[in-house]
């Protein structure tokens, strides 16, 4: 099977979108931890992914960022947690391995016909 312009090509490419576009937002939660009033925000990730899964037409959107909802705020009106974005982060981080894994180990195997072909 081709992986060049395949659906699961593209599908994997909505997916480290998103993923980055995570990853962005964790760090200005993490970087906004001390500004008053500042709300934590995140990507609806499933939602993109469900989307992505759909076929829809979401090469032209960005993905959707959303308010965290149930965080406790502290009394300056801001309820970023470290430990919540720390974990996020090391998650995004091993999201991003996988993915570029797969991908990577596709191309291999696209290099490798392509030199057994010569």
């Amino acid at each position: 099977m081709s992986w060049i312009n395949t659906p699961q090509l593209r599908l994997l490419e909505r997916y480290l979108d998103v993923i980055t576009m995570r990853q962005t937002l964790v760090s200005t939660n993490v970087a906004n931890v001390d500004t008053p009033g500042y709300h934590t925000r995140d990507v609806d990730f499933r939602g993109e992914l469900v989307r992505a899964m759909n076929g829809e037409d979401i090469s032209l959107t960005s993905p959707l960022v959303v308010p965290v909802r149930g965080l406790v705020a502290r009394p300056d009106g801001n309820n970023v947690s470290a430990d919540r974005e720390g974990m996020l982060l090391a998650e995004v981080q091993l999201q991003f391995k996988t993915a570029t894994a797969i991908i990577r180990a596709r191309f291999s195997e696209l290099s490798t016909a392509i030199r057994e072909g010569q």
